[in-house]
Order: C-alpha cells, then structure tokens, then sequence
C-alpha cells in the first residue's frame, strides 16, 4: 500500500440512530477518556449519515461482528459493542478503545491506521462484516 492511500482515511458511513447515540457518549466521556471520545468525534464528524433503512450489511455499525486482519498479518474476529457490553475475553469491543472507534462505518475490504493505546500506529484492513442480529421487539 502506497503511503498517500494509507495516510488518507477512509470513507465511513454511520446511520443516523447511531450517529445520535455515539456523539452523546462521545460527549459524555469528553472529561473521563478524552482521547478516545475526541477522536470518535472526528470519525463521526467525518462520516455519512445515513437512513437507518440505507443501511449496507457490509458496514461496520454497532454490534456487528468484523473479521479484520492487522498489518502483521494476525486475523481478528470482534464484535463492536456499547461500553456497557464490552467483554474482551468474548470478543466484544467496546466504542469507546481505539479500535473500536477506528471500525465503525468502515466496509469490507477498508483500511484504517489507527493509534493504539501505547501511541503505536498501526494499521487493519476489514476483510468481513456481519451485521448485527436483528431486533423483532
């Protein structure tokens, strides 16, 4: 990969739901994770809202599950969830880490260079998405 396509972020799409509910958190955390609130909201201010009906199965949204492979080569497979339902040992990651904001909107076949929590940059590329369960409540 050429510098100038890894050092351009790429497009990302987020429903309106969504953009909603991640900007208060976002916000709410402004003053306890300032660095990882902060950069969500760059993510979403740089993202398409969408309809949630516009909604493409192969985007990264909240509680889809993502098989992505870091540039070492190492194959993931997560699930982006809320704060409150993060449980790394289950493969649920929360919004609120560097990874988690560097997924979201991201579709199949994307790459992102993202900042680990240690100030390493690092780079992922989504090779799938599931979309998350449907809600028949």
């Amino acid at each position: 990969m050429s510098q100038s396509s890894s050092s351009r972020l790429p497009k990302i799409i987020i429903t309106e739901p969504e953009f909603e509910s991640l900007s208060r958190i976002a916000n709410a955390a402004l003053d306890a994770l300032p660095d990882v609130a902060e950069e969500l909201l760059r993510e979403l201010e740089r993202a398409r809202v969408v309809a949630e009906k516009a909604a493409k199965p192969d985007v990264v949204r909240m509680n889809s599950t993502i098989l992505y492979r870091q540039e070492d080569g190492i194959e993931r497979r997560v699930t982006l969830v809320y704060p409150a339902a993060a449980d790394i040992s289950q493969g649920r990651v929360s919004i609120m880490t560097p990874i988690g904001t560097a997924l979201i909107g991201l579709g199949q076949g994307q790459s992102i260079a993202w900042t680990n929590r240690t100030g390493k940059r690092q780079e992922l590329t989504v090779l799938a998405v599931e979309p998350p369960p449907v809600d028949h409540t």
